[in-house]
C-alpha cells in the first residue's frame, strides 16, 4: 500500500489550498526564515541516511559518476523543460492567479515548484524506499515539509499549487510499484547504500534550500540508478580481493 506516497500528494494539495485562502498575509521575513528551516529538516535526514552507508567508495562513485552523467545529458534542463509542459496542462484545469507578481516571475516561479513536488531526489528517494522495503517515514517526513513549502509558494501563486500533488502522485506511484519489483534481486547492503546516496542528494536539497550552494540535484538523480548496481559489484568482485 503506497501510503507515503498518497500521504505526500495529499500534504501539497492541502497546503496549496491552505495558501491560497492565507494569501498575503504571511510576509517575505517570515518565508525566508521558515524555508531556512526546512532546509536544516532536509538536511538533517539527509544525514540520518547516509550513516547508514556500508560501501563508501561505492557510493561515492555512484555519485560522482552519477552526476557527471546528468550533467553531460542536461537531465537538470530537461527536467526543467517537462515542467514547462506540466505547468501548461495544470493551467487549463485551474485558472492561475498572476496579479500578486509579473506574469514572467509566475511561470519561473510556478516551474521551479512543479520541479520541486515531482521530481526531488528526496521524492524520488522516498518513493523508492517505500516500495522496496516499506518503510514510509522519508515520504511521511517529506511530507510535512512540502505541506508548508506548498502553503509559503500558494501565498503567491493561488490554488493552482494544490493541482501540482496530481502529477506528483502519478509519478511516485509509478516508482513506488517499480521499487516493489526490484526488491527481490537486492541485499541489505545495497539497500543501505542507496538509502546514503539518497541521503547526499537530500543534504545537497537542504544547502538550495537556504541558498547557500546551488548544487545540481537534478543532475544527480542517476546516482540512484547506479549506485545498488555499484555496490554489488563492489561487495561481489572488488572487496574479495583487497581483503
Amino acid at each position: 500500500m503506497p501510503i507515503g506516497v498518497i500521504i505526500n500528494a495529499v500534504s501539497v494539495a492541502i497546503g496549496g489550498i491552505l495558501g491560497a485562502l492565507v494569501g498575503n498575509k504571511l510576509n517575505e521575513d517570515f518565508k525566508t526564515k521558515i524555508n531556512m528551516i526546512f532546509g536544516a529538516c532536509s538536511m538533517a535526514m539527509g544525514i540520518g541516511s547516509i550513516v547508514l552507508m556500508k560501501n563508501m567508495p561505492a557510493v561515492v562513485f555512484s555519485v560522482i559518476i552519477g552526476t557527471a552523467l546528468g550533467l553531460a545529458i542536461h537531465l537538470g534542463d530537461r527536467i526543467n523543460t517537462a515542467g514547462a509542459g506540466m505547468q501548461k496542462v495544470i493551467s487549463k484545469f485551474v485558472k492561475a492567479d498572476t496579479s500578486r507578481i509579473p506574469e514572467e516571475e509566475f511561470m519561473a516561479t510556478l516551474i521551479t515548484v512543479i520541479v520541486l513536488f515531482c521530481s526531488s531526489g528526496t521524492g524520488i528517494y522516498g518513493a523508492i524506499v517505500s516500495g522496496m522495503s516499506g518503510d514510509h517515514s522519508i515520504l511521511i517526513a517529506k511530507s510535512i515539509l512540502d505541506l508548508f513549502t506548498a502553503m509559503i509558494f500558494a501565498c503567491t501563486l493561488g490554488m493552482v499549487v494544490s493541482t501540482i500533488a496530481v502529477p506528483q502522485f502519478v509519478i511516485f506511484l509509478v516508482l513506488f510499484l517499480c521499487a516493489g519489483l526490484i526488491f527481490p534481486m537486492t541485499t541489505p547492503d545495497m539497500i543501505n547504500d542507496f538509502k546514503a546516496c539518497g541521503g547526499i542528494l537530500m543534504l545537497a536539497t537542504g544547502f538550495r534550500m537556504i541558498k547557500v550552494k546551488m548544487f545540481p540535484t537534478a543532475d544527480m538523480i542517476p546516482a540512484m540508478v547506479l549506485v545498488m548496481p555499484i555496490s554489488f559489484f563492489w561487495t561481489t568482485y572488488v572487496l574479495p580481493l583487497v581483503s
